[in-house]
């Protein structure tokens, strides 16, 4: 006997129980804000860079290129310590480590109180990272296979720029699904964790074992202090300035010297910060941790300072004319770079997000289409800020090998740019007209916009 008892109304994320985990789901609510507010403070990052490395571009291949190789060759610091090193060197090895200790705070915050800590719904973008480092680096080692000195590049085209690319689709996707934009900061997330690995483990030529001892037990007492005394550091802002930073400062430098790139230590320093809230401060339920307190003060230090100053440093490349940039495009170092952003990344992060559906219970949400994650996968080809630290530490600053492998960078990231809003911009039409109807729709009938099912295309 058919029953009279209307049916709940589904949000498009809503599943059967017996289905498999959604891909690219819309997770809860609270993590749809937080991520929000992050996207939003990278996208004015991610403007500053461009506008950094379009003046340290112009600058170099100015009649006044030589005061700007002049400025970043300029060499301070106490020797001694060995921390006499180059404007470069510092924007590279420290400020890159402010964006490296926010990265460390945003994956553990992800992995522990966020939507990933569920495995189901951390699989997909893990693994579709995995698959956007894994294949980049495959195709630009079969390019270069006849090259055994440029070999030593592969890793330079495995990371995505997560200000840039949010930067970009800011620009247009404004009415593209919050998933979509969750989805790409999680794999740039983790792709930038995979990257830090690789340094740490393929670019540590000499290890120093006294140093890196000091540097273990600096952390242990960071940790410590961080853990211990969670409470005192997220109401006193001032005694994280004055105890805790002095430590991670000379945490860092002690990593530094130990021979692994500095960069390591902020992700350590990250990983100490604590995630949920001590009992004595009202528990979890009790609002934000330290680990999220600490972020908001630090991500504008590293979206509007950090990270724009060493794209300046580091973007500045002299082409040498129109010969020079063909003849730089040419080498299969530049030409490994591009066909591994623009191609392998969109490969690796579809292909792999396309295996785990066909090889398990997980399903593309009913409410997006496999266009829109290609399209978010093209724009993960946009491999700036880490890459060009990549190459700096392949082939060394001012060498030939480096100045091409950043046009190579430089190239890849606008043509990655430009093909993402090719495929993103139709969609992002597509959803703003999804939306007005379902609007609309909303006024005539009092349903809830949540509760309308956005239609394929």
């Amino acid at each position: 006997m058919p029953s009279n008892t209307t049916p709940e109304p589904q949000s498009p994320g809503a599943k059967n129980p017996a289905d498999g985990p959604r891909v690219l789901s819309r997770g809860s609510y609270s993590e749809k804000l937080r991520i929000g507010e992050i996207l939003r403070k990278e996208t004015v990052g991610g403007m500053l860079l461009v506008v950094a490395a379009l003046i340290a571009i112009v600058w170099a291949n100015s009649p006044l290129s030589d005061s700007y190789f002049a400025l970043r060759d300029f060499e301070i610091g106490y020797e001694p310590w060995h921390l006499q090193l180059s404007l470069g060197a510092w924007a590279a090895d420290g400020l890159l480590a402010v964006f490296f200790f926010l990265v460390g705070l945003e994956l553990k915050r992800e992995f522990v109180a966020g939507d990933l800590r569920n495995v189901s719904k951390a699989i997909v973008p893990v693994a579709a990272a995995v698959g956007g480092v894994a294949v980049p680096a495959a195709i630009y080692a079969a390019i270069n296979l006849g090259h055994p000195e440029s070999l030593n590049g592969w890793a330079i085209p495995t990371a995505t720029d997560i200000a840039f690319a949010v930067a970009v689709l800011a620009i247009i996707g404004s009415h593209l699904p919050s998933a979509l934009r969750i989805f790409l900061l999680t794999l740039a997330v983790v792709d930038d964790l995979l990257a830090i690995t690789i340094i740490a483990v393929f670019y540590t030529e000499e290890l120093q074992i006294t140093p890196l001892l000091l540097a273990v037990a600096g952390l242990a007492l960071y940790t410590f202090l961080a853990q211990k005394y969670r409470r005192f550091f997220g109401l006193k802002a001032s005694a994280a300035w004055f105890i805790l930073l002095p430590i991670g400062v000379v945490v860092w430098a002690l990593v530094h010297a130990s021979g692994i790139h500095a960069t390591v230590a902020g992700v350590l320093l990250g990983f100490a910060v604590p995630v949920i809230r001590s009992q004595a401060s009202g528990g979890p339920d009790a609002g934000p941790g330290l680990s999220e307190i600490f972020e908001h003060r630090f991500r504008p230090l590293s979206a509007g300072f950090a990270v724009p100053v060493f794209a300046f440093f580091s973007a500045g490349v002299a082409v040498g004319g129109w010969d020079g940039f063909m003849s730089s495009l040419t080498d299969p170092i530049s030409l490994g770079i591009i066909a591994g952003l623009v191609l392998g990344k969109p490969i690796g992060i579809l292909g792999t997000t396309w295996l785990i559906t066909k090889l398990t219970r997980a399903k593309l949400d009913a409410s997006f289409n496999w266009v829109d994650l290609f399209g978010v996968a093209v724009l993960a080809g946009i491999g700036f800020t880490v890459s060009l630290l990549v190459a700096d530490l392949s082939f060394g600053h001012g060498t030939i090998p480096n100045d091409h492998a950043k046009v190579g960078i430089l190239a890849a990231s606008i043509v990655a740019a430009l093909l993402a809003s090719l495929v993103l911009t139709p969609r992002n039409r597509h959803y703003r007209t999804v939306e007005a109807e379902e609007n609309v729709d909303a006024d005539a009938d009092g349903v809830p916009d949540v509760y309308q099912q956005r239609p394929k295309a």
